[in-house]
This record gives structure tokens, C-alpha cells and sequence, in this order.
């Protein structure tokens, strides 16, 4: 009967474990509905703004706004690594921080790389071999646009004092709540469109091109980190989601086949307890 104690224990326990994945799944699914409406409607602002950015960066003199567009000998880089503050997502964050690893040792094994981290599990796990120059956890307390400008502005400051000749942004970008793709995408400088300067269209600039281009940059990169967080975003909830559904039917799966179990060693026992009755009265009728 000890065994079937042990037994039972076990099925209260998953069956506890159960409870928490289901709830954590259904937490996961109201918040990526949210999650995923907001990166749906910017996504098609930032993406034609960016556009529009390269467009007009191709055609830069080089003192009008060329700061962010200019490109340099790179030697130093600092790539910005966006993760989650919390883990039960799957391979979520390991993904991203394999592929900056990956990135740092294939592309820029002979330069000088730091990061910046947006997300405690990439920090806690990079800044151990890494140099990390800062971390931004709080990020994900108050998600807006304001907040995501104070870090661009920061990435800006150093880009253009000469700190890093090239920042690159490491994120998963939300595809299906099934589905994250790692991406690593070009920050700075900006990278004009293949074949933009060869393109004539005729833009009437009010007020002027300069006063435009100087307004629409830091606007355009800002919106840019906005986008990628809200993607990881969006992507950490799906991922999240999907790792605790597979997670609650694993838990059903092993609690179907210790009941199976409990019954059988149950009815084993009934069955051994029958036959020691029953051999006890042949015992005493012999």
C-alpha cells in the first residue's frame, strides 16, 4: 500500500502542476491578444517609415543629418539584445542569446563587441562571458514610446560621439503565437535601399529637405527600437502560451498513465487480499 500512497502523491502533485500550467497559459493568451494588436497596427507605420528614412538617407550630402548615416571602418560594435524579465517560454530566450553569441564569434570575432540588454535572461546570462554597458529590465514595467526613446536616444549618443562604429538590434520578431524568428537587424548607421539613389521620384519638400530629414531621423530610430521590443514582446507571450499548453498535456499525458498505473496496482492488490481470504478458509475447512 506504500507504493499506491506514493502513487497517489504523485498524481496530486501533477494534478497541482496542471492548475498552475493552464492558468499561466490562459494569463499568456489575454496578454498576447494585446501584445500582438499593438505590433500589428505600428508594424505598417514603422515599416514605411524606415522606408522612407533609407529612401532619403541615399541622397544625403553627408552634413545634412549624416551623422546617423555615416558609415565608418567598423571596429567596434554594440549589439542591443532584447529578451524578457521571466522565463517558462520555451526556447524563447535561449534563442536569442545562442544567436548573438553566434553573431559575435562568426562576424566579429576579431573586433571589439559590448552589449546593451533589454531583458533580465539575456543579461544574467551574456554579461558572465560579455562586456554588458547597461541593462534595461525596467523596460517591460511601463512599456510606451517614451520610455523605448530614452534608450534609442542613448544608443544615438553613442553612435554618433564615435563610441561604436555599428549598432545591430538581436530580437525575435512575432510571426504567430507559435512561430518567433530570430532576427538581427541594422540599427546604425542607416543602410540606404539597394538602388535608392538611382531611383528619380519626384518628393516636393516642405519645409526644406534639411529641416525634414533632421526631424524624421531620430524619429524613424526610435520607432524603430519601439517596434522590435514590442515584437519581443508579443513573441515572449506566444512563446509563453505555447510552452505551457505543451506543457499541461505532457502533465495530462503522465497523470492518464499513473492513474492506469494506480488502478492496476490497486486492483492487484484487492486480487492478492481475495486470495489470502480464500486460501485462509481452505486453511481452517482442511
Amino acid at each position: 500500500m506504500a507504493n499506491l500512497k506514493e502513487i497517489r502523491n504523485r498524481i496530486t502533485s501533477i494534478g497541482s502542476t496542471m492548475q498552475i500550467t493552464s492558468a499561466m497559459k490562459m494569463v499568456s493568451a489575454a496578454k498576447l491578444k494585446k501584445a500582438q494588436d499593438a505590433i500589428t497596427q505600428m508594424r505598417p507605420y514603422a515599416n514605411k517609415l524606415t522606408e522612407l528614412l533609407q529612401s532619403l538617407s541615399a541622397t544625403l550630402d553627408g552634413d545634412v543629418g549624416g551623422v546617423y548615416s555615416e558609415q565608418r571602418p567598423v571596429s567596434k560594435i554594440l549589439l542591443v539584445v532584447i529578451t524578457s524579465n521571466r522565463g517558462l517560454c520555451g526556447g524563447f530566450n535561449s534563442s536569442i542569446i545562442k544567436a548573438s553569441v553566434k553573431q559575435i564569434k562568426n562576424n566579429y570575432s576579431s573586433k571589439q563587441v559590448d552589449l546593451l540588454t533589454i531583458g533580465k535572461k539575456g543579461n544574467d546570462l551574456l554579461s558572465k562571458n560579455y562586456n554588458v554597458i547597461k541593462n534595461h529590465n525596467e523596460i517591460y514595467d511601463d512599456l510606451t514610446f517614451d520610455n523605448t526613446a530614452l534608450i534609442a536616444e542613448e544608443i544615438m549618443s553613442l553612435f554618433a560621439e564615435g563610441t561604436y562604429d555599428k549598432v545591430e538590434l538581436v530580437y525575435n520578431r512575432f510571426k504567430n503565437a507559435a512561430t518567433q524568428i530570430e532576427t538581427i537587424e541594422q540599427f546604425l548607421p542607416i543602410a540606404p535601399i539597394d538602388g535608392a539613389a538611382n531611383v528619380n521620384v519626384d518628393y516636393i519638400f516642405e519645409p526644406s529637405k534639411p529641416e525634414i530629414v533632421l526631424e524624421l531621423i531620430p524619429k524613424s530610430l526610435k520607432t524603430q527600437l519601439y517596434k522590435a521590443i514590442r515584437d519581443s514582446f508579443a513573441s515572449e507571450h506566444g512563446a509563453r502560451m505555447t510552452a505551457m499548453h505543451k506543457a499541461t498535456d505532457n502533465a495530462t499525458d503522465l497523470r492518464n498513465d499513473l492513474l492506469l498505473t494506480y488502478n492496476k496496482a490497486r486492483q492487484a492488490a484487492i486480487t492478492n487480499e481475495i486470495l489470502e481470504i480464500v486460501g485462509g478458509a481452505e486453511a481452517l475447512n482442511n
